[in-house]
């Protein structure tokens, strides 16, 4: 199943309007929003965003994401009012919540960009098509990331990735025409945790200015990471930032830096703009194939798991799982860092990997499960990124080297005086704290037999095959290597580290 859309959809002109709706979703900005751009060539316009039972209802969804989506609602409200937009916020289902807009509003147009959001949203988005016809009402979507909708080949997917990054942002208006709608006003949400700034140019400038300065040196450790990491995620993840803004504007910092001199920096800087590549290359994978939010991109393992296909779980793989929920697992490391997640929303790259490779072969768990509870802990749940990565550190694409992170082996290279794990486990070192859960060694060594025996098998290899063809990088290809495996590429599929 591949997200397609009718033929002419995404042609240049937008059809004269009357009353433009734009409904905006993760796209919380107002300058390199294209639909925010075309609605000031309508007579009215008006901007809304949904808060969706579907969303809401949804096993991924936390109190915390929305609390962020409002936090950042109001400044953005106050911003576009400032030049005659005015922005509703609506609470219903789609299309119904729209219907009772258009039967006091008869709007003719909606804009808004293109999601890659997960299943609850594809289906939203065809029944919301079908009403639009039904009413006359114009959908036009505009891309806003480097992911490409009906994608049939990844060949020539890096160069129009770069096209799109590198051409110039359409101009913010500086006025709209308003509908004669009441704005209403904005409920006020409840976090869970303490949420970061909003202010999305500020976190910016001082990742690009000062805080990655050693970008590369500390990306690793969760102690250095929580600094010189970009934090970003959230306002990508939220549309706070367009990723074209932030593309832009790290290429011309980096330009900048090697022409003072500031080589060292500008290295640094360049670590981080493969990783915005890396970001859209992760997010097509659930473009072009919205089932990996379910299923595993290799069939052949289908089964192999507690939790899956219809598999049932044990008592005892419960109990695991709720430990590695709650930071009980009696691994130090694994703990501290579910803990910190839970705390705080937010964890750096490595030390999220190592959290689902645990869960994947120490627990032997499969990884829908685990993926939820991580979704409903990142403040910046990104789904297209998400899934990829829950299954690439679980051992499920079958083009991937198995990453199986030791949790001692990371205590010992990124916390080896242990500041890290006594933050966050105050019990460690007393008889309080818990005994391993697993046997280290032997549940490890029966998982690897499991998977390495199935990347043996000819039609695993075949398979292998047909999803590099889909999904894989085509910076290299992937010749057959010993014990079943398959090469990774030299690009992002090969890597640890993706974006922080």
């Amino acid at each position: 199943m591949r997200r397609v859309v009718p033929a002419g959809w995404h042609c240049a002109m937008t059809p004269p309007m009357r009353r433009a709706l734009v409904w905006l979703k993760r796209d919380l900005r107002i300058d390199d929003h294209v639909p925010l751009a075309a609605a000031a060539q309508a007579e009215e316009a008006l901007a809304v965003l949904v808060i969706e039972p579907a969303w809401t209802n949804s096993p991924e969804f936390d109190p915390q994401h929305l609390a962020y989506l409002l936090a950042a609602l109001a400044p953005l409200r106050h911003r576009l009012a400032a030049r005659g937009l005015k922005l509703r916020l609506l609470q219903g289902a789609l299309p119904e919540a729209f219907a009772e807009l258009h039967a006091h509003w008869p709007f003719d147009a909606l804009l808004s960009h293109e999601e890659t959001g997960p299943a609850w949203s594809y289906t939203r988005d065809r029944t919301l098509r079908r009403w639009c016809a039904q009413q006359g009402v114009h959908w036009r979507e505009w891309p806003q990331t480097g992911v490409q909708r009906a994608l049939r080949q990844r060949s020539g997917w890096a160069g129009r990735w770069q096209r799109f990054m590198d051409a110039p942002a359409p101009a913010s208006p500086a006025s709209w025409r308003p509908a004669p709608i009441d704005a209403g006003a904005l409920p006020g949400a409840v976090a869970s945790r303490p949420l970061p700034g909003v202010d999305a140019q500020a976190v910016l400038h001082s990742f690009l200015h000062e805080r990655g300065r050693h970008y590369r040196r500390d990306l690793g450790s969760p102690l250095s990471a929580e600094r010189s990491c970009s934090r970003l995620s959230p306002l990508l993840s939220f549309g706070l930032l367009s990723l074209r803004q932030v593309h832009q504007a790290t290429e011309a910092r980096i330009a900048a830096l090697q022409q003072a001199g500031e080589n060292g920096f500008a290295h640094q800087l360049r670590g981080f703009a493969a990783r915005l590549r890396w970001h859209c290359h992760f997010m097509q994978k659930l473009e072009s194939e919205p089932e990996i939010e379910f299923r595993h991109f290799s069939r052949a393992l289908d089964g192999l798991r507690p939790g899956d296909d219809g598999r049932p779980m044990s008592p005892l793989d419960e109990a695991r799982l709720q430990a590695w929920m709650e930071g009980r697992t009696g691994f130090p490391m694994v703990d501290a860092c579910m803990r910190q997640l839970i705390a705080t929303g937010w964890l750096n790259f490595r030390m999220r990997a190592l959290l689902m490779s645990f869960a994947a072969y120490h627990l032997g768990l499969h990884w829908r499960l685990p993926g939820l509870h991580l979704a409903r802990q990142f403040l910046d749940f990104e789904p297209g990124i998400h899934w990829s990565q829950v299954q690439m550190q679980s051992g499920s694409t079958g083009i991937n080297t198995l990453r199986i992170y030791s949790p001692r082996k990371q205590a010992l290279d990124h916390d080896p005086e242990g500041r890290y794990q006594r933050r966050w486990i105050p019990e460690l070192g007393t008889p309080a704290y818990l005994q391993p859960i697993v046997d280290e060694r032997s549940q490890l060594a029966r998982i690897k037999t499991l998977l390495y025996g199935l990347r043996a098998r000819p039609e695993v290899r075949e398979e292998a095959a047909a999803i590099q063809q889909r999904h894989g990088s085509r910076k290299s290809g992937l010749p057959p290597t010993g014990r079943g495996q398959r090469a990774a590429p030299a690009g992002p599929d090969r890597q640890r580290d993706l974006f922080e």
